[in-house]
């Protein structure tokens, strides 16, 4: 009995391993998260008894870089660094913070859905490869109402190894049972760029992140727009 399941479950395995796969960074890219990020941090400063330090639009690249970035900027216009042990306190108050009003502020790009739509009704597999903690993943595209869209959603903690390693991307593709030669990576910034680089995965970087039409300057293998360019652009860029 074991032996005939085992058999009748290989054809659909190597069918998926032949799928095309789009693999999606979540900050940034499908969902502009920086307005809830910035407001964990100054809430984290407001506590300590200090006024706001981040500009949600100025310092939206700083958001996407994570919480130790927004921190590390924050007490660089203070003037001074705390200790390490009070740095991972303000980390665990500023992530507290945020898992707790994590879409008060944030949201989805122009087109993300009806382009998860198009993808799907074209037989793609999509997952999410990304430096957010796989709690905050979850429960984000699960509060934006995208979650059964992705085969894998693979945080910063998930494996061993984060983005740019390319563990991380090729990591997120075998929880696909996906394929690295039928694979592309969607992000928004150099971290992106480089997992891809680094995993031989063709990369796209939208040019609606906060870094604009700047991520020219990384030669990604395409540029992005809007979503709606995205499903004809993975067509022509994955054959087979």
């Amino acid at each position: 009995m074991h032996k005939s399941s085992s058999t009748s479950l290989r054809p659909v395995a190597n069918k998926l391993c032949n799928m095309k796969s789009v693999i999606f960074d979540l900050d940034g890219t499908l969902v502009d998260t920086s307005g809830d990020l910035v407001a964990a941090a100054n809430a984290c400063f407001v506590s300590m008894g200090e006024a706001p330090q981040l500009d949600p639009k100025t310092d939206a690249s700083t958001a996407f870089l994570g919480t130790l970035a927004m921190l590390e900027l924050g007490f660089s216009r203070l003037g001074y660094m705390p200790s390490a042990s009070k740095m991972q306190d303000y980390y665990e108050y500023l992530s507290d913070f945020y898992e707790k009003n994590i879409d008060c502020h944030t949201y989805m790009y122009d087109g993300v859905v009806d382009c998860l739509d198009t993808l799907k009704t074209r037989g793609y597999l999509m997952g999410i490869c990304t430096n957010k903690r796989i709690r905050f993943a979850e429960k984000l595209i699960n509060r934006m109402g995208i979650r059964h869209y992705f085969q894998a959603v693979v945080g910063a903690d998930t494996l061993p190894v984060r983005k740019p390693d390319s563990g991380h991307l090729l990591g997120t593709i075998k929880a696909m049972n996906g394929n690295p030669m039928k694979a592309i990576m969607i992000g928004d910034t150099i971290t992106d760029r480089n997992a891809a680089k680094n995993a031989c995965v063709p990369c796209v970087l939208v040019t609606f992140g906060p870094d604009g039409a700047k991520v020219a300057d990384l030669k990604p293998e395409g540029l992005l727009d809007h979503f709606d360019q995205l499903p004809d652009m993975m067509d022509t860029m994955i054959k087979g």
